[in-house]
């Protein structure tokens, strides 16, 4: 099974790859937006600002958003799962895939950015957070958040200055807006589950 990690300059991909490092995975590290989308599962990490990762999407923008409505499985991650959305709000704007209805827009919290463990408590099942429980800490880093027009697309919510969105599930698209990379234990769990929809399929 190929799982391709999105290289979009998000920074050190070394510890997300490694969570991956599973026996029924072929892990590859794709920094062409066309070639990414020739996986089996896409994964889109996430560090940095919006617009710079929604640049560097532009030239395949349109590939990966059809080979992802086609059934493409994908979970983005931090930013990853911001850029799902159709737009954010960050610096002077930029559009997103357009996958999943909503904005991204300003953490509403006296302190920013959002950096550290924090509560998740799932809302609904997920194929996700499967063996995982109704709440887990989650390292979240993060100053922007996800606002879902669909309230069914939410699976996870936490608080920080506000109830934000930390996880969303829309049948193969998936999204986390903390780094279960850096989890522990829950966070591979996590990325496990992910790892066996490719398998289910």
């Amino acid at each position: 099974m190929r799982v391709t990690v999105f290289d979009y300059g998000a920074g050190n991909l070394h510890s997300l790859a490694k969570a991956l490092d599973l026996p029924e995975v072929q892990l590859v590290i794709e920094t062409d937006p066309v070639r990414a989308a020739d996986t089996d599962l896409l994964v889109l990490p996430g560090v940095g600002a919006f617009g710079a990762a929604a640049e560097r999407l532009a030239s395949g923008r349109d590939v990966m958003r059809d080979a992802i409505q086609r059934g493409l499985p994908v979970i983005g991650i931090c930013l990853g799962m911001q850029l799902l959305f159709e737009s954010s709000s960050e610096h002077e704007g930029a559009a997103g895939l357009g996958i999943l209805p909503g904005t991204v827009t300003p953490l509403q919290s006296p302190r920013l950015p959002h950096i550290g463990w924090n509560l998740v408590t799932f809302e609904r099942d997920s194929v996700l957070t499967e063996g995982i429980g109704r709440q887990a800490a989650f390292y979240h880093v993060h100053s922007f958040a996800c606002r879902p027009a669909d309230p069914d697309d939410v699976v996870g919510t936490s608080e920080y200055g506000e109830r934000f969105v930390s996880v969303v599930e829309r049948d193969h698209v998936m999204g986390v807006q903390f780094h279960p990379e850096k989890s522990s234990r829950d966070g591979l769990q996590l990325l496990r589950n992910f790892a066996r929809v490719g398998v289910a399929a």
